[in-house]
């Protein structure tokens, strides 16, 4: 769990404290004010793009109904026409960017991990799991102040934790901690459950997340895995989910920054798809910048995988339709670490974005394929 800093306000004529946290790591505002059930969204608006903070006293429901009215306000101001779709990729990282620390702005103290707004729901369970990684280690200072934005994605993803996504390949449920990308695109597990399997007796799944992907190779017969993440949420989240599906005989998970030690028959990744920057940690599952994790894997195989075996890498083809990555950059990479393709399975996607006409990325997003490429040792 990240170091808190000290946030200081003056209420009630007193110099206030607490402990403040963003997942954004956003540093602590320099400015706070106290905002109630009488504070205007335009007024509250306005000193929220000063980069003033606002401290919400009254009712949660109100809190969240002026989240939700500077939110409009940030979205209603209009975008100029994208002249290409890498321009319109750009245009709505910059509106996500601002959208984020404008509305960033709204906070909430916690009193024991508990919210004592009127009409506030129990979170305290949300956040210990989003920012307790390590109940043995790590406890909450007594006072937290956080973005109510921040807290309403503890607690959506509480739920979503609780209930699971369902995993045809599986036939069992995955649970998604807190900033653990969620398989929620099954399309990218099919291509894994369906790509031939030379029976390899240790697989390597980086970049393991829920550990959903080692899952699938252990109920396709692979008898030994090592899953490895850089993330602590990860490994936590991995673990659990492992142990749900009972298959910690088979599964080791190491917090790692990529390969584990020694050599495997079969390496599988399945890297963030975009090249772009990154903007707060929960998106690195999303974002690589410089396709860094990317060129990474690819030039780790040599090392890593034995002779006769074979590396997986699952990636979409969003980044080429958007301009960020070149059309051959992918194979060019794959022939410099010095692998060949054997065989490349792919699919179409099948999330709703892909066919709301409404979105700007829209016709990148129509075309995308996500596949997974079968690569071996040799050029």
């Amino acid at each position: 769990m990240t170091q808190f800093q000290t946030a200081t306000w003056q209420e009630k004529n007193k110099t206030q404290q607490a402990s403040w946290h963003s997942e954004a790591n956003l540093a602590v505002p320099k400015q706070i004010v106290i905002a109630n059930d009488e504070t205007k969204a335009d007024e509250a608006y306005k000193l929220a793009c000063e980069g003033t903070a606002l401290l919400y006293r009254g009712d949660f429901q109100n809190a969240k109904q002026l989240l939700q009215a500077i939110t409009r306000r940030v979205d209603r101001k209009p975008i100029k026409a994208a002249s290409s779709l890498t321009e319109a990729f750009h245009q709505h990282r910059a509106r996500q960017i601002q959208r984020a620390n404008i509305t960033n702005k709204i906070l909430i103290e916690l009193q024991h991990a508990k919210c004592d707004l009127k009409r506030a729901p129990d979170v305290k369970e949300a956040v210990l799991g989003a920012l307790v990684i390590d109940e043995k280690r790590d406890k909450l200072p007594n006072a937290v102040l956080l973005s109510l934005r921040e807290l309403l994605g503890m607690i959506g993803a509480h739920e979503w934790r609780k209930k699971g996504v369902y995993v045809e390949a599986l036939q069992a449920h995955v649970h998604a901690h807190y900033g653990v990308y969620s398989p929620v695109r099954g399309e990218y597990l099919d291509l894994i459950n369906q790509a031939p399997l030379n029976n390899p007796t240790v697989a390597f799944d980086i970049g393991t997340g829920t550990g959903v992907i080692a899952a699938i190779l252990v109920n396709r017969g692979v008898k030994q895995v090592i899953a490895t993440d850089n993330s602590e949420r990860a490994i936590r989240c991995a673990s659990e989910n492992i142990q749900q599906l009972s298959l910690t005989q088979y599964i080791q998970v190491q917090q790692v920054d990529m390969f584990p030690e020694g050599k495997a028959d079969l390496i599988v990744c399945n890297p963030p798809w975009l090249p772009a920057k990154a903007n707060a940690p929960i998106e690195h599952a999303i974002y690589d910048p410089n396709s860094a994790m990317l060129k990474g894997y690819l030039h780790g195989i040599q090392t890593h995988l034995n002779a006769d075996g074979e590396a997986w890498l699952v990636m979409s083809d969003l980044a080429e339709h958007l301009g960020l990555r070149a059309p051959d950059a992918l194979t060019q990479w794959v022939a410099e670490a010095g692998l060949t393709v054997v065989e490349q399975l792919s699919v179409a996607p099948k999330h709703a974005k892909a066919s709301d006409q409404s979105d700007p990325l829209y016709p990148a997003r129509s075309k995308e394929v996500t596949s997974l490429y079968r690569l071996k040792l040799g050029a």
